[in-house]
């Protein structure tokens, strides 16, 4: 159970509802009763999951960028778009970062980064900061 807990909050993290996979993740291996490589593992593969969900719906989302409902200007995607043309695919090794890593996975898709480009380094980024929480546990960091 403790497994699904962690891998629902790390896709949820990802996408841009306002979870803390990092505390579950903190929480469960303080408890002690999980194997930490597959904690690290689900939990990586949860939020990478998530953020194939942003870039998935960065595709699509500017079908819509007419409609009155849209919740961003036309300036203010021209603006996300010239930032990834600016800093382009490396600008995804900041997918892992609170507040803007979730918008950078779906300006991705929005900009049609290939997704086995974006695979790789999206679960890079992601995977990484779970091994540095895991450091931090372990009193590495």
């Amino acid at each position: 159970m403790s497994y699904f807990l962690l891998f629902l909050s790390a896709f949820g993290a990802a996408t841009l509802l306002p979870l803390q996979s990092e505390a579950v993740l903190m929480t469960l291996l303080v408890q002690g009763l999980s194997n930490p490589f597959y904690l690290i593992l689900v939990a990586t593969i949860g939020n990478v999951l998530g953020s194939c969900v942003n870039w998935w719906l960065g595709l699509k989302i500017e079908h819509f960028k007419d409609k009155k409902w849209f919740p961003v200007s036309e300036q203010r995607l021209q603006q996300a778009q010239q930032i990834y043309h600016k800093y382009g695919f490396y600008s995804l090794l900041l997918s892992w970062t609170p507040v803007i890593g979730d918008p950078i996975t779906l300006i991705a898709g929005l900009m049609k980064e290939n997704f086995w480009r974006f695979l790789v380094i999206v679960t890079i980024a992601k995977g990484g900061r779970y091994l540095t929480l895991y450091a931090v546990y372990l009193g590495i960091f």
